[in-house]
């Protein structure tokens, strides 16, 4: 195909080394306010049903956001009217968000909100189903049909209808819950099971680089979302600066960067070099199905719920005249050393399904973590938080020494990828401008 030429639509296809695009980041924008309301919802109900309400929301909003990543590596979406339609998929994405509080259960005087939530992820999956029926025929010579990718997403909202209609059926509020988790669940399984199929079914990721950059910018946003969370927990616009609230928050940050040092610096790029050494079509889509769709979600998960945990010890902290001897309420650090532990675990899983490998210092983080979350129940917020960043901190420190030799040979290869893809590049354009 020659590119060079205006398609249907003005549309144009994926091509190897292709980059992430702006408009790509800008749509994320929508997905920093869906996570951040799905934290705030949780926190404002934090029992066992807050937490399964919440989980099945990121869940659902997840694939949505798949589904536009899938999309997104196949067709350029900055190109022709995809813009256009990604507007739409936007507004449809914001109010989806906007509905987070009210996903389980109607709010009076205001619009269903089950049902719209259910709408509103018809609305984006069939906007992407739009354009990929919109790509030209033989860019799509060998990929899924459409009416196959069509069938999931319509049961999925089907059921995600039913659980809707639910609260109508005159049931008492505990059964109500009950036939809408079992629905919701009916719906991811749906789309999760589909998307499993889809390696089978032709589809191939296009250019690997834009694959992964993709994945790490949204995981880049979660970890933002559990620095917003620090400064909501500290609410010190409302109130005086303490030092047990700074001294929380350095210790907040702490766990912050001992969780991205985790997965940037030696995890992430190791698996880049994987996912490129891997040229055989259909093992590539399972690697990019089963790493990234599928074990960065629970990553996801893990640093929202570590983000409530802090934002609850923060708020504690920050309260004037605040007893350091008592803990905070009881389920604050047990959801970040949780959230923490299940952010590991999923990392355990994302390194041995890329690499092949698996480290025991993770093992052992986890297991440690695991093993403080009674202690940490019992223990002040300030003892707990200060606690979880040795934890952290403490593994990204041990793997410094430990995998130092390891480490440099892959910053080595990485660098020189790097110095050899921008060297291409400044070539390029030295040609074509002079």
């Amino acid at each position: 195909m020659d590119e060079t030429r205006p398609t249907r639509g003005g549309l144009r296809p994926v091509r190897p080394g292709t980059r992430v695009d702006r408009l790509e980041i800008f749509f994320d924008l929508v997905f920093v306010f869906a996570f951040y309301n799905i934290a705030r919802v949780t926190a404002g109900e934090l029992t066992g049903r807050g937490l399964v309400a919440g989980m099945l929301i990121l869940a659902l909003l997840w694939w949505a956001w798949c589904s536009h990543l899938m999309l997104a590596n196949r067709i350029r979406l900055g190109e022709g009217i995809a813009p256009l339609v990604m507007f739409a998929a936007m507004a449809a994405v914001f109010t989806a968000a906007l509905t987070i509080p009210q996903a389980f259960t109607d709010k009076p005087s205001g619009l269903p909100g089950p049902l719209l939530m259910a709408g509103c992820y018809l609305v984006v999956r069939g906007l992407h189903l739009l354009l990929y029926g919109l790509a030209p025929a033989d860019d799509r010579a060998g990929s899924p049909r459409l009416g196959r990718l069509a069938v999931p997403p319509l049961l999925a909202t089907a059921l995600l209808v039913s659980a809707g209609v639910a609260p109508y059926l005159g049931l008492s509020p505990n059964v109500v819950f009950a036939l809408q988790v079992g629905c919701w669940l009916a719906a991811l399984t749906v789309e999760y099971a589909a998307g499993y199929l889809l390696a089978t079914w032709g589809w191939a990721v296009r250019s690997a680089n834009h694959w992964v950059e993709r994945f790490e910018l949204i995981l880049m946003i979660a970890l933002g979302e559990l620095i917003v969370s620090v400064g909501v927990g500290s609410d010190l616009i409302a109130r005086p600066v303490t030092w047990p609230a700074v001294a929380g928050a350095t210790f907040a940050v702490a766990i912050t960067a001992a969780l991205w040092w985790s997965h940037f610096d030696l995890v992430a790029p190791a698996a880049l070099q994987a996912f490129h050494a891997t040229s055989d079509g259909r093992s590539r889509a399972a690697l990019a199905r089963d790493a990234y769709v599928y074990l960065h979600q629970p990553m996801i998960a893990g640093l929202i719920l570590t983000a409530l945990g802090m934002e609850e010890a923060l708020h504690h902290l920050g309260t004037a005249g605040v007893d350091l001897s008592t803990p905070a309420a009881a389920a604050t650090m047990p959801l970040a050393f949780g959230g923490a532990a299940l952010f590991f675990v999923a990392q355990v899983g994302f390194q041995a399904r890329m690499l092949g490998t698996v480290t025991v210092t993770r093992i052992a983080v986890v297991v440690v973590l695991v093993g403080l979350v009674p202690v940490a129940a019992r223990a002040p917020a300030l003892a707990g938080t200060a606690l979880l960043a040795v934890v952290c901190v403490g593994l990204v420190l041990a793997e410094l020494v430990l995998l130092r030799k390891s480490r440099q040979r892959l910053r080595e290869a990485s660098m020189h990828e790097r110095l050899s893809h921008e060297a291409r590049e400044s070539a390029w354009r030295q040609r074509r401008y002079h």
